[in-house]
């Protein structure tokens, strides 16, 4: 299946959960609706949500920035910043990356059915912020090249890149699970990477 292809499956199956693009006509749902909710109405929620994210913070990530190449009538390229993305399976080749149900970024990504996940390195703290801002001309200044296979934005500087076309996406709650081919990767010098912990930047320390 072509880019084309691919992408049109994807945006058939968000619009099937209820996640068309903007201005697509509506179809009617091939799949039920996912439940986004963990407990009935009438249940207490095992843990609330600043406890979640005050625990989970205890866990040290990398910082990526997800890209996409303009769809057909679009204007410019697509691109959000993603922490929660991993390796996924060695044969075949695949990534993943989780994009919050209510991305206005997300259903271009689909729409292109390919994108290039940019794995920043220690400095580039401003560049990460840039891209989780919304409302914004976020490539503004931002110097990128298309990688090799699918033509996403490959930003300049960053220690590693991975070229990637839609293979799945899956639900989970108030996320999409989205699952890459890659078809291309490479890194560019050693730079240590950028982590994120409790809310802040770090880097990697010898002491």
């Amino acid at each position: 299946m072509g880019h084309a292809g691919m992408a049109a499956t994807v945006v058939r199956y968000l619009r099937s959960v209820g996640s068309a693009a903007p201005g697509s006509a509506a179809e009617p749902s091939a799949l039920p609706r996912a439940d986004l909710r963990a407990v009935g109405e009438d249940e207490r929620a095992p843990v609330g949500p600043a406890e979640f994210r005050a625990v989970l913070g205890n866990f040290a990530s990398g910082v990526t920035v997800v890209t996409a190449p303009a769809a057909e009538g679009e204007d410019g390229p697509a691109g959000f910043a993603c922490q929660s993305f991993a390796s996924l399976s060695l044969d075949p080749p695949l990534v993943t990356f989780m994009v919050a149900r209510t991305s206005t970024t997300w259903p271009r990504i689909a729409r292109a059915g390919v994108f290039c996940v940019n794995i920043l390195g220690a400095g580039q703290g401003e560049l990460c912020r840039q891209f989780a801002v919304s409302g914004t001309d976020k490539f503004a200044g931002v110097g990128h090249r298309p990688a090799p296979v699918t033509g996403s934005p490959q930003l300049d500087g960053v220690p590693a890149w991975i070229d990637c076309r839609i293979h799945a996406v899956h639900t989970g709650g108030d996320h999409l699970i989205v699952v890459g081919r890659v078809l291309a990767l490479g890194a560019a010098g050693e730079d240590g990477p950028l982590l994120f912990h409790k809310g802040r930047f770090g880097r990697l320390s010898d002491t």
